[in-house]
């Protein structure tokens, strides 16, 4: 039993106790006072309020259920039976309330938040789309925060549906290139036939025929467009299925652009033909500079762009206008070379401040093999820990120094099994992405054994032969009482391979989590492995905290400074660190580099490319102030023999300085005139308009001839809302918005996203079928909930002074009395 103190400060009276009663012991030399500093002593661990934990069962054998029947148009494709039966079913024997979502619009997040920790379990038929309200992702985390479990029922298919969208910027720059995805989905996963037909402004633009086999799929290559007048126009996409297509409304979509005058960049540079001179001299109204020109060539400047530039040619007055510049919105691009960086004595410079880098050699931090073993045994769903658990492991694989370490996934339950596929590098983030995915699809072992071992062992056998910083982590409930001593045995054979163990327990209710005596089989694991410091013990919806450090130079950098050293030329391959960034998200690099400069990013910045050899940064980029800043630590690739990025300004690897350089542009509109914003959206779905007045006047606006009510949000900002009630392209004054099929019509067929967000909750997933033999049993078992209850022990404190306390007065008069009889017969023998 373990007992705790409600208010330990008290057991600090012992102490003025403990010296009077010695005091008096001194005095008087009588047994009465230890007797009463006894009866004291217990008083005051009473004042204590020392109470244990005890687990309490509760078991409802008719839990509350909320049905949610998702009735809305998307439903359409589905069984439309599957709802009504169901609760037919589950009516006849418990408390079950029917919700029904109809119309245009789905706020499924919104019934799940409503419905959440109310006592009652929730069941969800729908396809998942939330496409309306309150996010089905933060629902179904509410769910799980207030304990409440959901179920998912997925209906049965009945016929495919097809939908199309194009996706691509709104706002582009006159005679520049622009790239617009076309993208359909259909509602199954079958071999479906269609032709598409894409116009822009009305003329034929490009068509085909396409056979699909996947859910989503891009219509390759993608729309290619150059526009060479300012203003509205228009694309829009028509495709024609040749087999089973329910609604023909989403078959069609329509995008509105609003082309641009090229926005004003400002570049220094000793060499004004490079190619980067040339890329931004052609996309972007370019003023050229050999020494940078002063804050007043800025101010109509979109961004800086400093070519291969010496600190010492700035002066401090000069950083701190450009200071000013980034940090009231500008952008700021810094383009490497011999004289930059760490050739052009940024360290420790007033300059060097405004960057996201520091111009010193970055360290390796790769060279580590890492395995997460995770628990997938039933009791993580019983107790509610399954989602923490994978959290725990999601929230490790982003750990910044783990960036280039190799990862391994192993899950266990009766027995272990690899879920990554083997090692995985994590510093390409869709390497992360994938084994995210992967760690949420987990689901509950169905046999009731825990086989910690089996993990373990598994593990031995991926770590063995791996040379570097070896690291395992075992992530789990605590319930391994079964597995205890071979997992033991298990854990000591990795220990002998250099294995570094570390043990998250996630603490539940879980009974097989503690012996006898209430001590945690994870903790005394860990304590035998004599691996205290690598036990951490968090509570539901925390996570740990596992510091990694640094690991040694490679021993392919340090070929890399011998080849500095003795000035060989290497090429180096870039890849995107950060492929879903603004920057990367489209670009296909395919060159290599055989130079660049030495540096460390910031904490705070990102790191979108780096080299593959050693993980060096070459594009780091972060927010300054209102603007934007970004390294790009290779050179302009001027096409002689001892440049470093040659390559890069050629093919597809080109876009990567274009998509820089928007980045750092941010809104490319000038601040001039009226400036118009308001996004495409859906019929139905109001669109925030946004009207910024640079001269001065009236603010007028018309949405199809009919003028709009304004209101005044900001300086010389106005905004409203636009609602048009048609589909097509409708003009606001001159700039163009596009309204498109009801959003409920885009996403069709079931979401499967939301599947580990469900298990999470302690809910499973099921067919109709199942849902009807299996469900209630499920919810009964949910419903069984153990908790910690606090029982106090002050009574059985204040018991024992009292008997002590009676106790030390009985004796008393009995020796008194005793004493009292002997003198008695004394004195009547001397009579």
């Amino acid at each position: 039993m373990n007992i705790s103190l409600e208010h330990p400060e008290m057991l600090l009276l012992i102490i003025p106790v403990t010296v009077a009663g010695f005091y008096l012991l001194r005095k008087t030399k009588t047994k009465i006072v230890e007797w009463r500093m006894l009866v004291v002593f217990l008083l005051i661990l009473a004042l204590a309020a020392p109470f244990t934990t005890v687990t309490q069962t509760a078991n409802e054998e008719n839990p509350s259920l909320i049905l949610i029947q998702d009735k809305t148009s998307s439903m359409e494709l589905f069984s439309n039976e599957t709802g009504t039966d169901l609760y037919k079913a589950l009516a006849a024997d418990t408390s079950t309330t029917l919700v029904q979502l109809t119309g245009d619009k789905t706020n499924l997040g919104d019934a799940v938040t409503q419905y959440s920790g109310t006592g009652n379990q929730i069941i969800l038929i729908t396809d998942g789309n939330n496409n309306s309200g309150k996010s089905l992702v933060d629902a179904l985390g509410f769910a799980k925060e207030t304990n409440t479990s959901v179920y998912l029922v997925e209906p049965e298919l009945k016929t495919n549906d097809l939908s199309v969208e194009i996706l691509g910027d709104k706002s582009v720059v006159v005679d520049n290139p622009n790239e617009f995805e076309i993208v359909v989905r259909q509602a199954s996963n079958q071999s479906v036939s269609y032709s598409y037909e894409a116009y822009v402004d009305g003329e034929l633009s490009q068509s085909g025929d396409i056979t699909q086999n996947a859910t989503q799929y891009s219509i390759t290559p993608n729309l290619r467009q150059t526009f060479s007048t300012l203003g509205a126009h228009n694309i829009s996409v028509k495709i024609t299925p040749s087999g089973e297509d329910l609604n023909n409304i989403n078959n069609e979509f329509y995008k509105s652009v609003y082309v641009i005058p090229k926005p004003k960049l400002t570049l220094v540079t000793g060499e004004p033909n490079s190619p980067l001179a040339q890329i931004l001299n052609k996309l972007y109204n370019t003023s050229v500079f050999t020494t940078y020109p002063g804050a007043s060539a800025l101010n109509s400047s979109k961004a800086l762009v400093l070519d291969n530039q010496f600190a010492d040619n700035l002066t401090e007055t000069q950083v701190k206008e450009i200071r000013k510049y980034v940090t009231n919105g500008g952008g700021l691009v810094v383009v490497g070379g011999e004289r930059a960086y760490n050739y052009g004595n940024y360290l420790n410079s007033s300059f060097e401040k405004i960057l996201p880098v520091l111009s010193k050699p970055s360290e390796y931090k790769g060279g580590r093999n890492l395995v997460l073993i995770l628990d997938v045994s039933p009791s993580t769903a019983a107790h509610k820990t399954q989602g923490d658990i994978l959290g725990n492991a999601i929230y490790i694989l982003q750990n910044e120094n783990l960036k280039d370490a190799n990862a391994e996934v192993i899950a266990f339950g009766s027995k272990g099994y690899d879920v990554s596929g083997g090692f995985v590098f994590l510093g390409l983030a869709q390497n992360q992405a994938t084994l995210k995915d992967k760690i949420e699809r987990l689901t509950p072992d169905e046999e009731s054994k825990t086989s910690l071992d089996a993990g373990l062992n598994i593990s031995k056998e991926m770590l063995t032969g791996k040379e570097g910083e070896l690291d395992a982590i075992i992530i789990s409930d605590g319930a391994i009482e079964d597995s205890y001593e071979p997992g033991l045995q298990a854990a000591k054979e990795l220990q002998k391979l250099g294995v570094n163990l570390y043990f998250i327990h996630v603490r539940s209710v879980a009974p097989s989590q503690t012996d006898k005596s209430r001590n945690y089989y994870a903790e005394m694991f860990m304590k035998e492995l004599g691996l205290e410091k690598n036990y951490f013990h968090i509570n539901m919806s925390e996570r740990a905290n596992i510091v990694f450090e640094s690991t040694n130079k490679s021993q392919e950098e340090d070929k890399e400074d011998k080849d500095k050293e003795e000035n060989v030329t290497s090429d180096y391959s870039l890849y995107t660190y950060s492929p879903n960034s603004f920057i990367t998200k489209d670009v296909n690099l395919t060159s290599n580099i055989t130079g660049y400069n030495d540096v460390t990013p910031k904490s705070g910045a990102e790191r979108l490319v780096i080299t593959t050899s050693n993980g060096k940064p070459v594009l780091t980029t972060w927010r300054f102030g209102l603007g934007r800043v970004a390294a790009f630590t290779t050179d302009n690739g001027q096409g002689d023999g001892s440049r470093w990025a040659t390559n890069v300004y050629n093919g597809s690897s080109a876009k990567l300085i274009s998509s820089m350089i928007n980045w750092a542009v941010a809104n490319p509109r000038a601040e001039e005139g009226t400036v118009v914003d308001s996004p495409d959206t859906w019929l139905g779905t109001p669109s925030n308009l946004t009207l910024k007045m640079y001269d001065e006047g009236i603010p007028k606006l018309k949405l199809d001839g009919n003028a709009l009510d304004l209101a005044l949000t900001g300086r010389n900002t106005y905004e409203t809302t636009v609602n048009p009630d048609s589909i097509g392209i409708h003009d606001i004054s001159g700039y163009p918005l596009a309204v498109n099929y009801q959003l409920e019509y885009r996403d069709v067929g079931l979401n499967e996203d939301i599947e580990p967000l469900v298990l999470a909750t302690g809910g499973k997933i099921y067919n109709e079928k199942e849902a009807r033999a299996l469900l209630l049993k499920d919810a009964r078992q949910n419903s069984v909930k153990q908790s910690d209850e606090q029982v106090s022990l002050k009574v059985y404190v204040l018991l024992a002074a009292l008997v002590l306390y009676l106790g030390e007065i009985l004796a008393r008069r009995i020796r008194e009395m005793r004493n009292l009889k002997n003198a008695q017969v004394e004195i009547g023998a001397e009579k």
